[in-house]
């Protein structure tokens, strides 16, 4: 049973997708990766997304760079919620990417994150956050895990100069 698909446009997105995958692997919660493009195999795209069960798939992550349509397209075909992360790209630094992703039209939501491995990680936090709705056992790792982050900032937050 997979509850997070995780879908690249490209191979070389493989590196920002790992950022999501270790912090899904930490909660020890079930995902599958593909990649397929928007742009590349669009009738595979589509076929694949319209396979996913909302019974099995609570969360979708969709990683693309460029004109980054992958995350629309999947959202247009599926209910279930779709997050979007803009891969950083050499001639735009990823603002492409992060228009792309960010401008859906009304009805096609999708939750855009940060560009790169900060929004890879914050999509695993956020997908877990709506697992936590009806898992109890996610939501107390969660709590756990802020509590950490927390722990980590006071720690050196009494530094001297």
């Amino acid at each position: 049973m997979k509850k997070i698909v995780l879908i690249m446009g490209s191979v070389s997105d493989q590196e920002i997708v790992k950022e999501t995958a270790e912090v899904l692997k930490q909660f020890k919660v079930p995902f599958e990766a593909k990649v397929l493009s928007a742009h590349r195999t669009p009738k595979e795209l589509v076929k694949y997304v319209e396979s996913l069960s909302p019974k099995n798939t609570k969360v979708i992550v969709a990683y693309a760079g460029m004109a980054a349509a992958l995350s629309g397209v999947v959202a247009a075909h599926t209910t279930i919620p779709v997050i979007g992360v803009p891969i950083e790209t050499k001639s735009l630094k990823g603002l492409d990417s992060l228009f792309s992703t960010v401008q859906m039209p009304g009805g096609i939501p999708v939750a855009c994150m940060a560009i790169g491995k900060a929004g890879a990680k914050n999509a695993a936090i956020f997908a877990l956050e709506i697992l936590a709705l009806n898992d109890a056992k996610i939501a107390s790792q969660l709590k756990k895990y802020k509590l950490g982050l927390k722990t980590a900032v006071i720690k050196v937050s009494k530094v001297r100069l």
